[in-house]
């Protein structure tokens, strides 16, 4: 997009997700300008000054260091995690930024509703890291279902699969292991389900049922002998598929890279120096984790449309199924292994409309890179009322994971 402004950006939290939107950015330096960055842990603020060609760029021991001298920026990428959004967010738009802000907007609906109307109050642009909808795949999907290649939608049916060790990854070791003390696992990993679900079918959720539990990663589930750490002299490490070990093979080193800043360069001595204390080594059935493996959502959406969605960490990959008047699309992960495309479209008599496939899936299925190319557009030439009335769609989105996680603790159906 051709505009001569060039957006200063700010980063608050230089993990893996604020490194990864601010190295996209960098790649775009006829829109993005790295200015400054703030981060705890000091090699990771260097990481983002290193990508930066700004002369002036400041560096932050933290967000109120920031937020308190004000460098010369346009945006600030909050990408800390999901109990300081709510913080940063608003220290950052009363300091005078707009926003892109990591998923989810805040583990608290009162805290998600309060950054909304903030950023109504102050007129600021808040576009959230909701990735997807940037993608090839899912904008391919949105386009098919306005152009009425479908007919009218009649029901919806999608599905995430975590994966076995991403979820022992993040949710039974990890930041997201104990829901009372972050989001809940519908939220904090199927927000972006939430959020696609609304935005595709285009209509507000109007009730909510679901089920779900932790069956699996639990003590009554661990090997026998399997002592509290892998290190220990597990009697099953060899066979075990969450060994911690599995953190010194390549593939294991991009997930322990997520957690540990030196997982590419240290000795796998020190590595496993390491995971004898972190959370990281612990066996995945002796953890105190509480968040759900797996759950199943009814949902109502106006104009009678019904809409399932199942999370589960014993699969891997999104797929959605759709059911309109005049046609059937299916797609997703499981149809691409299957099929080889990513994309099928069919009438009620079984021909065949569309075959879909997308070569270059890039991160989160290109959703990164379409995020923050799309987001320049949204700050620059984007009026505030529109880019406010999108945040209130993930708004919405977000009371659908927060209905859910309370039908599931109550056994009712929630209505909004």
């Amino acid at each position: 997009m051709k505009n001569n402004k060039i957006l200063r950006v700010a980063v608050i939290g230089c993990g893996s997700r604020g490194t990864r939107y601010a190295r996209l950015a960098s790649n775009l330096p006829e829109q993005y300008a790295l200015v400054a960055a703030a981060d705890p842990v000091s090699e990771r603020v260097e990481q983002i000054r290193a990508l930066s060609s700004d002369s002036g760029f400041k560096g932050y021991p933290d967000a109120a260091a920031l937020l308190e001298d004000r460098p010369s920026a346009d945006v600030v990428m909050v990408c800390t995690q999901d109990d300081d959004h709510f913080e940063h967010a608003m220290g950052a738009m009363e300091a005078g930024y707009d926003l892109l802000l990591e998923k989810p907007v805040s583990n608290s609906m009162e805290e998600v509703v309060a950054i909304e109307q903030k950023a109504v109050e102050l007129r600021r642009r808040v576009v959230v890291c909701h990735v997807l909808r940037y993608s090839a795949f899912y904008l391919k999907v949105k386009q098919l279902i306005d152009d009425g290649v479908l007919g009218d939608l009649v029901s919806v049916h999608a599905a995430e699969g975590v994966g076995a060790w991403h979820f022992s990854h993040s949710f039974v070791r990890g930041h997201w292991a104990v829901m009372e003390e972050t989001s809940p696992m519908i939220l904090a990993k199927c927000c972006h389900d939430m959020d696609l679900l609304h935005w595709l079918i285009g209509r507000e959720c109007r009730s909510v049922s679901s089920v779900g539990a932790l069956n699996h990663f639990k003590a009554d589930h661990a090997p026998a002998g399997a002592p509290e750490r892998c290190h220990q002299g597990c009697p099953v490490a060899d066979d075990c598929m969450y060994n911690a070990k599995h953190y010194l093979e390549e593939s294991g080193k991009g997930w322990l890279a997520m957690v540990y800043d030196r997982a590419r360069t240290a000795s796998d001595g020190e590595i496993l120096q390491w995971l004898e204390t972190s959370p990281w080594g612990r066996c995945a059935y002796r953890c105190n984790n509480t968040a759900v493996d797996h759950q199943v959502l009814a949902m109502g959406f106006d104009g009678g449309i019904s809409c399932s969605f199942t999370m589960t960490a014993f699969d891997t990959g999104r797929g959605i199924e759709i059911y309109g008047t005049k046609g059937r699309l299916k797609g997703g992960e499981f149809v691409h292994r299957s099929g080889g495309v990513d994309i099928i479209v069919e009438n009620h008599q079984g021909e065949t409309l569309e075959k879909i496939d997308f070569e270059d899936h890039g991160g989160h299925l290109g959703g990164d890179e379409g995020l923050v190319d799309s987001l320049y557009a949204r700050m620059v030439c984007w009026s505030v009322d529109d880019v406010l009335a999108e945040f209130r769609q993930v708004v919405h989105g977000h009371r659908m994971a927060f209905a859910a996680e309370e039908a599931r603790q109550t056994g009712t159906v929630v209505f909004s």
